[in-house]
């Protein structure tokens, strides 16, 4: 008896249940663009599944496209900069390298703002690894700072 009373009150809410989330938002990325406007479970699993399995929503969110919002981007910003602090920090000391790069990159910088980037860095490095228990919250609110200074980069500045 309890067996079926369970089943009769599971079948009963489950079509609620299933609506209620039927619209919800898959993320950004290439499924959320080639979906949009499309509603229903259907078309947000499919979405969350294209935006998953084919890479491109950690692009995404890096680079602030396929309807990321640039938050996204600082988000990948301190993400980055917490998981490579003494790369970033060698790479900063010598005005170049790979982590330094990616950073820019992240940051939405070309190449020109990229090199300016380097110079600036490695020009203002005590400014931006204030000491040795900085953290990568602070480093990121460093480089802001330096970047907000120069000329070169001002527009690049996150608010």
């Amino acid at each position: 008896m309890k067996k079926i009373f369970a089943t009769t009150a599971l079948a009963l809410t489950l079509p609620f249940a299933a609506s209620a989330y039927a619209v919800s938002d898959a993320g950004c990325g290439l499924g959320s663009v080639l979906l949009e406007g499309k509603e229903g479970m259907p078309f947000n699993i499919l979405a969350a599944t294209l935006n998953a399995t084919s890479g491109n929503q950690t692009f995404a969110m890096s680079t602030g496209t396929l309807n990321c919002a640039p938050e996204s981007s600082l988000f990948a910003i301190n993400s980055f900069v917490s998981e490579n602090m003494d790369a970033l920090a060698l790479d900063a000391a010598r005005g170049e390298g790979e982590a330094l790069d990616t950073l820019a990159s992240l940051w939405g910088m070309d190449d020109a703002a990229k090199a300016a980037f380097g110079e600036t860095a490695q020009a203002r490095f005590q400014d931006i690894f204030s000491s040795e228990q900085v953290t990568s919250d602070e480093v990121v609110n460093n480089f802001n700072q330096v970047v907000s200074e120069d000329a070169r980069l001002a527009a690049y500045t996150l608010s």
